[in-house]
């Protein structure tokens, strides 16, 4: 298993920002891409600061060592915002998410101020979710009800254990006792949130991750998300690795976790990802769909799609350069169009994390091309039996799922 990672994407270089704007003839050449609808929009809004950088985390994140600039990075939020309307005018925005970073170090009268210039700038949809991520140890009572009466209708809460032994190995700034208060708060104010945990952590038995995960279930969260710890390359984890379970000891976890999270009527229903009936995190579904979304904020990505193209954006990654560069009008430190070469991969990469698949048309809807473009792959897949299709659903197998990444890296371009 991998956690989701949205790649930027090779192809042809867009050279600046306002060539999105110019005419869809003016995109048109040989192997031109043909969408016949734009699929839905999201917004994701990055929070670059932390109390502490995780010694596990490779997120763009920065500790906030003497307080951050608050209301310079909400105005430079709104001028990036304003900057990128053109790119999405007419489009309705269904689903907004708030990560980091620790977004909850925002301050009641920050978030408010946020949320009234997404209202003023976008068309939001009536039924929008609107999530925040939150660590334990920024939970006060107060502000999250005044977050709560400001708009956002989703929390997703990191977390990662309930063992104060495995939190101090992690780098975390809660304990075992915050933690479940911020699930209390969370369950006083929200009635949709996600609990973030993570297993196979170092030294962890399997009976100390049951616990965690029985832990969490009682507190019958809508939404869980449950991730293996992996050592990722540039974190101070891969530079000095921990002593973690073995291969074998995480598929028995892992095998744990299946069991209960079913006994206790959550659904998996991607990777990582575990919910309740009607609860499944809809900003996430829509990454996983290839659906659009436009990143705002320091490091934040983009994948916008056009009748005849789809590009990818990136922020500057320091919060510093990036607010230094919105004053220029210059804040986007990367721009690529996704050739049609790299397209069956991209999609792939994200719609064969869902358990159950996707409707066979959603291929040709998302990438403009035919699903007879990737026939060859989809047969070989099938013949190694990690994929299953019919005339309405592809989907991995078990075995599939078990495998993934060979699975998806069927689908890289020669």
């Amino acid at each position: 298993m991998i956690p989701i990672k949205l790649i930027d994407a090779t192809g042809n270089a867009v050279s600046s920002v306002a060539q999105p704007l110019q005419t869809a003839t003016a995109f048109l050449k040989p192997g031109a891409l043909h969408l016949a609808a734009l699929p839905p929009l999201s917004l994701y809004i990055h929070f670059p600061w932390c109390v502490k950088k995780c010694p596990y985390c490779d997120f763009n994140s920065h500790e906030a060592q003497g307080g951050f600039p608050e209301d310079a990075y909400l105005a430079a939020l709104r001028a990036d915002l304003e900057s990128a309307l053109p790119l999405i005018w007419g489009r309705k925005i269904y689903t907004v998410f708030i990560g980091g970073g620790t977004p909850s170090l925002m301050s009641a009268a920050g978030l408010d101020r946020l949320l009234s210039d997404l209202r003023s700038l976008l068309p939001l949809d009536g039924a929008a979710e609107l999530t925040m991520e939150a660590n334990p140890g920024t939970f006060e009572a107060e502000k999250f009800r005044s977050y709560r009466a400001s708009g956002i209708n989703r929390l997703s809460i990191g977390i990662q254990s309930f063992n104060a032994q495995h939190l101090q190995a992690l780098g975390r700034i809660h304990d075992g006792i915050e933690a479940h208060r911020a699930v209390d708060i969370a369950h006083a104010n929200f009635d949709n949130f996600n609990l973030d945990l993570m297993y196979a952590l170092p030294q962890q038995t399997l009976a100390e991750a049951r616990r965690d995960i029985e832990t969490a279930i009682a507190y019958a969260p809508p939404h869980l998300s449950l991730y293996h710890l992996t050592l990722e390359p540039n974190t101070l984890f891969a530079k000095h690795p921990p002593v973690v379970p073995d291969d074998d000891a995480s598929a028995d976890m892992q095998d744990m976790i299946a069991d209960l999270t079913a006994a206790a009527g959550y659904a998996q229903y991607e990777v990582s990802a575990y919910a309740q009936p009607q609860r499944q995190a809809r900003h996430n579904r829509n990454y996983w769909e290839f659906g659009d979304y436009l990143g705002i904020g320091a490091g934040a990505h983009s994948k916008l799609s056009f009748p005849h193209r789809i590009v990818r954006q990136m922020r500057y990654k320091q919060p510093k350069a990036y607010l230094e560069h919105i004053l220029q009008g210059t804040q986007i430190q990367d721009q690529n169009e996704v050739s049609r070469e790299d397209l069956p991969f991209e999609f792939m990469l994200n719609a064969l994390r869902l358990n159950q698949g996707f409707q066979a048309n959603l291929f040709a809807e998302r990438t403009g091309m035919a699903l007879n473009a990737i026939e060859k792959t989809l047969a070989l897949a099938e013949s190694k039996g990690l994929l299953y299709r019919d005339h309405l659903i592809i989907k991995p197998t078990a075995l599939g799922q078990s495998f993934l990444n060979d699975l998806q890296q069927l689908f890289l371009a020669d």
